[in-house]
């Protein structure tokens, strides 16, 4: 920007704005003075300009380069409202900006501090605490704390860029200047957080970034300044552990503005966000897409006392008990078949849309083992098991996987050597015999193995003695002829 302001002897003549005015714009019946901020709307917008309405007779004009942002894009429209410094006036126009830059005396930098009008300086070096800034051709301080509205890692990086800064200190006659960028910043900061809630309300739906990553959530950035939460229940339809399992810091997404607290004395806005809500709640399309009878994968979830639940999909999760977790074993808890992440096969036994429940089996997934029980077992048929459990009123014993029998402890005697079945202990094989088979009710009821043998003498023994019998009473016959004879 070219010098709008002569050094005149900077110690002889400090005059003011008002007199600088007079002797640029002499006899100019004008309502505005330099060093004034004008706040007006945009008129038009040029190649290089911006004209701006001062209500006054003079419209302004500002540097087009002025008001572009970080990215080099003007983010201004015809009709918008515009807040500026008066730098200079003539009778042709009222010169506009965001700050004063150039050469300019003391009284220059000092009504500049009176009336809190921003000047622009160029970061020389660091130094102690902070850095040196040169400010209309001369020398002042801004602190570290003031050079930003977040914590400098890397100072030297700010080092030969230029900014716009207000002057907080200014003694000596000049000779101490302090300036804040922050505190610029953090006008702009307000102006635009105002800005900004003036245009959403609630179900707005736009773009941030994730800023931090919480246990509970995740905080975006919706605009310069400001921010809402993604609570970790409001990120997914499915369950999560924790938001770094879909996000990362720096990672753009959509949200929905769900809530708006208004400020308090303690706190600012507070805006609740949503991700899940941008996608369909997957429970209303669930019974287009699973029926009972159906075998699905899915992805354990959690385990709790009483068994597992299972995600057959994003947000949809069903439950498998602990009675349908095997046909195989007796199972107490969940971790036993499975685990936490794990993915595993599941039938889908029941749904209940209404309660937003769904019934799930492992052990019907796998199949019943006990559907080839005819073709394996049958009543009288001797067989090795396994002690699997005992109990005061008997022995169960494993006959192959997922199938398992009663020994009554009444049975123990038809054994030759009951005590022996009483010292085993789980784990150790026995020899058993089927005694009877209910595929109804899933029970088969066993004898020790040593009974069938037992039986088949008896057996043997009777047909022995009627064998005997018979060949007895026809010798008895036969001598009975003779003698007639």
């Amino acid at each position: 920007m070219s010098d709008f302001f002569s050094d005149e002897n900077d110690n002889k003549h400090e005059e003011s704005f008002a007199s600088l005015l007079d002797s640029y714009s002499p006899g100019l019946n004008a309502t505005v003075r330099v060093g004034d901020k004008v706040q007006g709307k945009i008129i038009s917008i040029g190649k290089d300009a911006a004209f701006v309405d001062t209500n006054t007779k003079i419209d302004g004009v500002v540097d087009k380069s002025e008001l572009l942002d970080e990215d080099g894009q003007l983010p201004y429209n015809e009709g918008d409202e515009i807040e500026l410094f008066v730098v200079s006036i003539t009778e042709d126009e009222i010169k506009l900006s965001k700050a004063i830059s150039g050469i300019g005396g003391l009284h220059v930098l000092r009504e500049a501090y009176a009336k809190e009008v921003p000047v622009e300086g160029k970061l020389i070096e660091t130094c102690k605490g902070g850095f040196r800034v040169e400010v209309l051709h001369r020398r002042a301080f801004c602190p570290l704390s003031q050079i930003d509205l977040e914590y400098v890692e890397n100072p030297a990086e700010y080092v030969g860029a230029t900014h716009r800064f207000l002057i907080i200190e200014f003694e000596e006659n000049g000779q101490n200047i302090v300036l804040s960028r922050r505190a610029l910043l953090a006008q702009e900061l307000e102006v635009s957080r105002k800005q900004f809630y003036e245009s959403v309300s609630l179900g707005t739906i736009m773009d941030g970034t994730v800023k931090r990553l919480m246990p509970y959530g995740v905080f975006v950035e919706l605009s310069p300044g400001v921010e809402g939460m993604v609570h970790i229940s409001e990120l997914s339809w499915s369950k999560l552990k924790h938001p770094d399992q879909i996000f990362s810091p720096g990672d753009k997404t959509r949200v929905k503005i769900i809530r708006i607290d208004p400020p308090t004395a303690d706190s600012q806005v507070k805006i609740a966000l949503s991700v899940k809500e941008l996608s369909e709640d997957p429970w209303l399309s669930a019974e287009e897409h699973f029926h009972e009878g159906d075998k699905v994968r899915g992805k354990v979830t959690r385990c709790v006392d009483f068994g597992a639940f299972v995600e057959i999909a994003p947000g949809i999760e069903g439950l498998v008990h602990l009675s349908e977790m095997s046909y195989m074993r007796r199972v107490t808890k969940p971790q036993e078949i499975v685990n936490e992440d794990e993915s595993i096969s599941v039938l889908i036994k029941e749904i209940d849309l209404a309660r937003r429940r769904i019934s799930l089996s492992i052990r019907d997934a796998e199949g019943d083992p006990w559907l080839d029980v005819p073709e394996k077992y049958a009543v009288g048929n001797s067989i090795e098991g396994t002690v699997e459990k005992k109990a005061k009123f008997g022995y169960f014993i494993n006959l192959s996987p997922g199938i398992t029998g009663l020994m009554p402890k009444s049975n123990f005697r038809r054994s030759s050597k009951p005590a022996l079945i009483e010292k085993l202990h789980e784990g150790d094989a026995l020899p058993v015999m089927i005694e009877a088979i209910n595929l109804k009710e899933h029970k088969i009821t066993l004898a020790p193995g040593d009974a069938a043998h037992e039986k088949d003498w008896q057996e043997y023994s009777e047909d022995t003695q009627a064998s005997l019998g018979d060949l007895g009473a026809k010798l008895k016959a036969a001598m009975a002829s003779k003698k007639k004879a």
